[in-house]
């Protein structure tokens, strides 16, 4: 099951900033690993290498590149460099974001603005080159990687961020809606708290750099006792990449271990 043999994904934010799994590295090992063929694309082109190496030392296929993917002209670009590459684009993993704190007070204009382009436009830009691709084709699957602070407050003073990724969920489900008779789905995962190399920046960010504190606050808010990791984040990507989940699109599938559904 869940195989995706002769498929070609394109993954933004395919690389992870220092030790560890992040979700866009382990999101593109584990669609080679289940036969996908993956263009990668990262600002950081050593991080992305690393993907790359892995991917390819466990005799997958796969190219990285680096781009800045607010810019419409980058994104067109990489997306031609794709199709000239492997002809198809089957799979588009929308996985750029990033928070910064603040509420409309303390938050300058420019932050709000680099916020909404990280989390919301780069995947506008991305599904407005590659749908034309995948309606040609008569198919595809668009998943787009959103955060349960879109859902509600996670404890958190992130205002922008949290409007861009609710804004990312409305996105992904009306144009699905405008799609789905094409053979094309689109869908979102939503992690909760994740355990990867950005808790540490997060840290920095939100608690005075207090890592281990931090680490434990966020392992004791999930019901389920703690936080997941990049691991469970691929798991979902797989499966809405997949044929197996053909009859979903336009759905939001939360991975936070019941943290949305508890008394704050």
């Amino acid at each position: 099951m869940f195989r995706l043999d002769g498929k070609v994904a394109l993954v933004t934010g395919c690389g992870t900033r220092g030790e560890g799994w992040g979700n866009g590295k382990a999101i593109s090992v584990l669609l080679a690993r289940q036969g996908a063929t993956i263009f990668g694309v990262d600002r950081d082109l050593d991080a992305a290498k690393v993907t790359q190496k892995i991917i390819q030392d466990e005799g997958g296929t796969a190219y990285v590149t680096t781009a800045d993917v607010t810019q419409a002209q980058e994104v067109q670009a990489l997306v031609d460099d794709c199709m000239e590459k492997w002809g198809r684009i089957d799979i588009l993993v929308n996985n750029v974001g990033q928070s910064e704190p603040g509420g409309p007070v303390e938050m300058s204009e420019e932050t709000w603005d680099g916020q909404m382009d990280l989390n919301v436009k780069t995947a506008f830009l991305t599904m407005k080159s590659v749908l034309p691709i995948m309606e040609k084709q008569g198919s595809g699957s668009v998943v787009s990687i959103s955060s349960v602070a879109g859902l509600r407050y996670v404890g958190k003073p992130q205002v922008a961020y949290a409007a861009g990724k609710a804004a990312l969920m409305q996105l992904t489900k009306t144009t699905a809606v405008l799609y789905a008779n094409k053979g094309i789905r689109l869908n979102c995962v939503v992690p909760g708290l994740v355990f990867t190399p950005l808790v540490k920046r997060l840290a920095d960010k939100y608690a005075g750099g207090q890592f281990e504190a931090f680490v434990a606050h966020r392992h004791k808010q999930v019901p389920a006792g703690y936080m997941g990791d990049a691991w469970d984040i691929a798991n979902a990507v797989i499966f809405l990449a997949s044929d197996e989940s053909r009859y979903i699109t336009a759905q939001s599938i939360v991975v936070d271990g019941g943290l949305t559904s508890a008394t704050p």
